[in-house]
């Protein structure tokens, strides 16, 4: 009876899959869920019957190929390893993966997981060799394949990438926003260009008196004209360190203070000749300080005023070690200088704050040098003529970072935008040029499936990240740059919830050492804390998720009552032996679930102790962080030297350390976790394939377009069990 009933199961489960096409896509049979609970029931003789009926029959486990008890026992480890990653619980989901792979050894599909596993918990070569293996059993020339061997060349690859800097790489046009399309004038003349944190760019449109906030894609979302007088010929903007905007206007010989959504909130100057008036304003920037200086090209000079609009000092005049400037064009502040073009004399002059002429940036052969700005790795990036050029102010080396064609050019105002493209404002075309490097585009993006949560099936939630080869995030995507499917039909209902970029506030893990150094430092530590919650207030939706006592074996920190009494820790925590790496890997841990935007702060003298890393490596440990999408940042008490391993985790997650003591505070370091670009996105759409009760593998790809850019990744889950 078992054996007629098992026949007519099988012959069911045959047909369903000469009719799918797929033996991966089908559900298990009844009789192997029966197996299951028989094995959890102490292998009582049922299951020794249904066991020889299953290798007399030799049923096939659809997710793992192979036939037998074993491909049973495969599957469901299989399915508690996928769930467990889901679940954000990596040490299990390898321990599960391990299992799986002991009864099926080879097998792709587990390999492929288990190298995710290892990726995600920040042992990269483990995970590069089950992923190779994978390969080597799915093929180089299949769809999977392929899509594994991108995976591995670009984890394998950005391992050893140099910055940006040094990288060689050319850049490439890659798109354009037009100020026309058809018939329809959009905007005219851009002389500028200010790109946003969320990914999208302000231009300046001189010939249409506006600026226009404009997406990734090119979309025209926001449009602003000023008070009600309108700008008079906008030329530059310009962005303050407390986020308001500040916009030169050429004609009217003034500057209009704007707050961060570009609405208008007052003048700065007038035009004239005398002390803080202008004549013909163009390029601005914003010194370390913030105070703002402006080319005022009519009375060639600079002037230069505080953030509220005060006049300060004007210089750049003839003098009798400085030979005047001609045809004043970009100016950028940096490093206790600034930075001025002359397009007239083809020279880059270099002054003091206080307006003291330090002589000429050594850089020679320009052709007509226009738009100069900083860029955040140090170096300047200058517009001269139909090329972009990246020069080390240090040293004056240049390097030509691409051309933006040869008719109809003018590049007036370039910058990077948060995505790493170049985008200069074409005044003669009329349009915004976007170049990108050349690797980028023939590499594409880098997309990864975080998670999938079914547990509401048949509603699915999907976290994707999508990055490009350099591991800096892609900003600004929306819906329509994307596109999910499920056995390669889109699915239905996709709906994009708010993206990670757009996430207010962040989340903070606390790492606190616990050294015999740091013993006598309690004080510092409830300081920095008074600090830390400071800042959090402020920013609003930010918290602290834990504090961790990296002593000898680390610990979490009782700390809703009193985040100080927390952070000073009690004497007895502080140990000579204290270790920083089991520390540390706690203190991620705790926010591998937390918000989109999070950050392990550790708070200790700047050394890390003889046994900083016994058990994981720095480079393990960076590569739990950065895979995670978490970054690491620093405050360093007691004055001491910030370390060769405390800057390699900051340089490597995008965080940055600093001094508890410093003039301006530690609070610009908390907030600036909420700032950091992040490239996570979620979506949740609604499932059309059987499940089996829960039984069957679900899989699921999701594919990103951007100009001539496209990256894809594909994975699968497990519905709840039923």
């Amino acid at each position: 009876m078992i054996k007629r009933f098992l026949k007519n199961k099988l012959h069911k489960t045959s047909r369903k899959q000469r009719t799918k096409g797929s033996a991966k896509a089908q559900s298990s049979s009844l009789p192997l869920n029966s197996l299951r609970l028989c094995v959890s029931a102490r292998l009582n003789s049922l299951f020794f019957i249904l066991l020889f009926i299953i290798f007399s029959l030799s049923a096939q486990e659809p997710v793992t190929g192979g036939t037998g008890a074993d491909a049973l026992f495969a599957a469901e480890e299989f399915r508690l390893g996928v769930q467990a990653f889901n679940r954000f619980a990596y040490n299990e989901a390898i321990l599960s993966f391990e299992r799986a792979l002991s009864f099926r050894p080879g097998q792709p599909l587990i390999l492929d997981w288990l190298g995710k596993a290892y990726y995600r918990s920040g042992f990269e070569e483990t995970a590069l060799r089950q992923w190779r293996s994978a390969l080597n059993n799915y093929g180089r020339t299949t769809g999977t394949g392929m899509l594994l061997n991108a995976r591995i060349e670009t984890v394998a690859n950005r391992r050893f990438l140099m910055p940006i800097a040094d990288d060689g790489v050319r850049y490439v046009g890659a798109g354009r926003y037009p100020g026309r399309y058809e018939n329809i004038v959009l905007y005219r003349q851009p002389t500028s260009v200010l790109p946003n944190n969320d990914g999208s760019i302000w231009i300046v449109a001189y010939g249409s008196n506006e600026i226009l906030r404009v997406d990734v894609n090119g979309i025209i979302r926001d449009r602003r004209r000023g008070p009600l007088n309108g700008f008079d010929r906008p030329y530059d903007l310009a962005r303050g360190l407390d986020g308001r905007m500040y916009l030169s206007e050429f004609r009217g010989g003034r500057i209009s203070v704007l707050n961060s959504n570009g609405d208008w909130l007052s003048y700065i100057g007038s035009r004239g000749l005398g002390n803080g008036q202008l004549v013909g304003p163009q390029h601005l920037t914003i010194d370390e300080d913030g105070y703002l200086y402006v080319v005022d090209y009519g009375n060639r000079r600079i002037t230069k005023y505080d953030p509220d609009g005060m006049f300060i000092i004007s210089f750049g005049l003839r003098s009798a070690i400085f030979p005047g400037m001609l045809s004043p064009t970009g100016i950028a502040a940096g490093n206790g200088r600034i930075y001025i073009t002359d397009s007239a004399a083809k020279v880059i002059y270099m002054f003091d704050p206080n307006g003291n002429y330090l002589g000429p940036l050594a850089v020679y052969d320009l052709m007509g040098p226009e738009s100069l700005r900083f860029l955040s790795d140090g170096t300047l990036l200058l517009a001269d003529g139909n090329r972009f050029l990246q020069i080390d102010p240090d040293t004056a080396i240049v390097r030509e970072l691409g051309l933006a064609g040869t008719e109809r050019v003018r590049i007036t105002g370039a910058d990077m935008d948060r995505n790493g493209n170049i985008v200069a404002a074409n005044f003669v075309a009329g349009e915004v040029s976007v170049m990108t490097r050349f690797d980028d585009i023939a590499s594409g993006f880098f997309v990864q499936i975080r998670n999938v949560n079914s547990q509401n099936f048949p509603q699915v939630t999907v976290e994707l990240t999508v990055e490009d080869r350099l591991r800096r995030p892609i900003l600004g995507l929306d819906n329509n740059n994307f596109l999910i499917t499920e056995n390669g039909i889109p699915v239905n209902n996709q709906t994009m919830l708010m993206p990670g970029f757009r996430y207010q506030g962040a989340d903070i893990s606390l790492l606190v050492e616990r050294s015999d150094a740091t013993s006598r430092m309690r004080d510092d530590f409830a300081a920095a804390s008074r600090d830390i919650n400071r800042a959090l207030q402020e920013m609003g939706n930010s918290k602290v998720v834990s504090v961790i006592s990296a002593s000898t074996q680390p610990r979490r920190e009782q700390h809703e009552n009193s985040l100080e009494n927390a952070v000073r820790g009690t004497a007895d925590s502080y140990n000579q032996r204290w270790r920083f790496d089991l520390g540390l890997r706690l203190a991620a841990t705790d926010l591998l679930t937390a918000s989109p935007k999070r950050s392990v702060v550790y708070v200790g003298s700047g050394g890390l102790g003889e046994l900083a890393f016994e058990q994981y490596s720095l480079s393990e440990m960076a590569a739990y962080l950065a895979n995670n999408g978490i970054v690491f940042n620093a405050i360093i008490i007691g004055g001491g030297q910030i370390s060769a391993g405390i800057e390699y985790l900051c340089r490597e997650t995008g965080g940055k350390a600093m001094h508890l003591y410093r003039p301006r505070g530690i609070g610009e370091l908390i907030k600036s976790a909420a700032e950091t670009p992040n490239g996570l996105y979620s979506f949740t759409y609604n499932s059309r394939l059987p499940t089996d009760f829960g039984r069957a593998w679900l899989s699921v790809e999701a594919e990103v377009y951007l100009m001539e850019r496209s990256g894809r990744d594909n994975t699968g889950y497990f519905a709840p069990l039923q």
